[in-house]
């Protein structure tokens, strides 16, 4: 377990932007709108499956030791994923989303194909250091991908890039230039930044206290166990929080808007 929070995010920022160049871009982009200050980090988001040995709460046990905080529960039915988000005392670190796949509700086919990765897996790897940006950890052959996407989605995109941040969350409310979402998509679409328009190109807005967009993601390569083939890899979200009645900024998520976030990584 890592006992820096800030040394974490930076391997797991360092690993992602490997497999999501558009993020490092899009970062030096309103960096340089900002006269290179510090963009602020909204959430960082994980998937997995819900299995023994990869379930939820193995990533989490990473957060926690480090001070985090489970806070909100979130069901998505269509996609059959749980999802818990955490929270750290210090508002300045990033929050935590991390999903994970009922793989029992899935096809006989596809819980065979998921079950038979991670019993490729170490017993005890989910408790290295380097293991919320360690990637995959078993072979996967491109028929057992087409095999998983028709059903899932989020089950192909876990079978070919493992355990690794699925997206990095541009805080908007820190960004000097604007604070407005709808001024940041202007600017990531003028520079020729492709974005997600399932459910809309903002997800959600002042009504539910959070506005969400998001990149569509980048393309990489992955090693089946017959070819390498360039897949949907990640993606770089931008987050709007506003102010509840209460006059406290909403620190949640919102399931509606989330449910299309995870359409990011989709094929175009």
């Amino acid at each position: 377990m890592h006992s820096n929070i800030d040394t974490l995010f930076a391997n797991m920022w360092e690993d992602y932007v490997k497999i999501t160049p558009s993020a490092h871009k899009i970062h030096t982009l309103l960096a340089g709108e900002e006269n290179n200050s510090n963009i602020v980090n909204d959430h960082v988001a994980f998937r997995t499956f819900a299995l023994d040995k990869t379930r939820l709460d193995k990533l989490a046990a990473h957060f926690l030791a480090l001070g985090y905080e489970a806070k909100g529960d979130y069901d998505f039915e269509a996609k059959k994923l749980t999802a818990k988000h955490f929270e750290h005392p210090d508002d300045t670190k990033p929050k935590v989303f991390i999903s994970e796949l009922r793989v029992d509700e899935l096809s006989d086919d596809v819980q065979a194909i998921i079950k038979k990765l991670v019993a490729q897996m170490p017993s005890d790897i989910t408790d290295a250091d380097n293991f919320l940006y360690s990637g995959k950890h078993w072979d996967v052959s491109k028929a057992e991908y087409d095999t998983l996407i028709n059903e899932s989605e989020y089950a192909a995109w876990m079978a070919a890039w493992g355990f690794r941040a699925n997206h990095f969350t541009v805080s908007v409310n820190h960004l000097s230039r604007t604070n407005e979402l709808s001024d940041v998509n202007t600017l990531l679409k003028e520079a020729g930044f492709v974005l997600n328009t399932s459910g809309g190109e903002i997800k959600g807005g002042p009504e539910v206290f959070l506005a969400q967009s998001s990149t569509m993601a980048d393309r990489s390569d992955v090693s089946f166990s017959e070819e390498t083939l360039s897949i949907p890899s990640c993606f770089y979200e931008f987050a709007q929080r506003y102010d509840m009645p209460n006059g406290e900024r909403y620190q949640g998520f919102v399931a509606a808007s989330a449910d299309k976030i995870f359409e990011s990584t989709n094929a175009k």
